[in-house]
């Protein structure tokens, strides 16, 4: 009989598990396997090269400009749409009217798909009549800017986007949390005289922990992986002050045809990527409340 449920369980678990393995595990194998070797070209085989495609991205100067990029890409957007996640939450899960409505509008920049908000965007940002421009010589006097055809202003504006498409998304887990936490704790806390204040730093943000340390995972793990409108928008112009690791890979891959360095490039990301991840989990892990 317990044999009979261990075969039942590995027949569940089984296509999950090859899914896993053949489009997760194995490409991770692969791509670390063909950063120790040259890129074939023509008639020439690759060979076996060691560590020199690492010490080409140490000495390539796009390479640390896209690195920068990103984790000032990362480090803007993440904080930005998880506080505009909760605040949003924390809003339509009061009594206000019309909350069913703002939810859905809060929501819908999610569900639309990337390509379409680059494009969308693009008009907002089009010089002297995009809607950007006319909001800002309206209440603020400025003239014509061209908010993703200048360095100053280029990366910012596809910061922008991310935050607009990815807090919406979040503000659904946060208001889920939110209506699970049980009312009886909000009415001990009013009892005890505790202001809103206090409520929501003492009851609800603690409770709130499990949610915020999911959230700030995959925020993290967006703001690396979401390059969809940049490649559309700006293709990591202008001069490169919207590169990004993920754009640079796939320029490196897809443009130039350098397989071998587009896989140490990816496994610096992956590296990357883990060491975040292990220290969220390592700082947040130790602050998150399960129960």
């Amino acid at each position: 009989m317990r044999g009979r449920a261990t075969l039942h369980a590995w027949l569940m678990l089984g296509p999950a598990m090859v899914l896993l393995v053949a489009f997760t595990h194995y490409p991770v194998v692969a791509t670390f396997w063909h950063s120790f070797f040259s890129t074939p070209r023509g008639t020439r085989p690759s060979r076996f090269v060691g560590v020199e495609n690492y010490e080409v991205l140490a000495a390539d100067p796009i390479f640390w400009q896209a690195l920068t990029n990103n984790l000032i890409y990362a480090l803007g957007t993440v904080p930005i749409s998880i506080a505009l996640a909760l605040a949003m939450a924390l809003w339509v899960n009061g009594r206000i009217l019309g909350k069913a409505a703002l939810r859905v509008a809060y929501f819908t920049p999610t569900v639309l798909p990337m390509i379409a908000v680059a494009n969308l965007w693009l008009f907002f940002y089009t010089p002297d009549y995009g809607l950007v421009d006319r909001l800002t010589r309206f209440f603020l006097g400025w003239g014509a800017t061209n908010w993703i055809g200048s360095r100053e202003t280029a990366l910012g504006a596809m910061m922008v986007i991310a935050v607009w498409k990815e807090a919406g998304f979040f503000m659904i887990f946060y208001l889920a949390a939110l209506q699970a936490i049980p009312p009886v704790l909000y009415e001990a806390a009013a009892v005890e005289g505790a202001s809103r204040w206090e409520v929501f730093r003492r009851v609800t943000l603690p409770l709130l922990g499990p949610t915020t340390l999911f959230i700030a995972v995959n925020a993290l793990i967006n703001g690396f992986r979401l390059v969809d409108h940049i490649i559309v928008m700006t293709k990591g112009g202008p001069d490169n002050a919207t590169a990004l690791l993920l754009t640079y890979i796939y320029e490196v891959g897809f443009r130039f045809w350098d397989t071998a360095q587009a896989s140490a490039l990816t496994m610096v990301l992956l590296l990357l990527l883990m060491l975040v991840a292990l220290a969220q989990f390592a700082f947040l892990g130790r602050r998150t409340h399960y129960q």
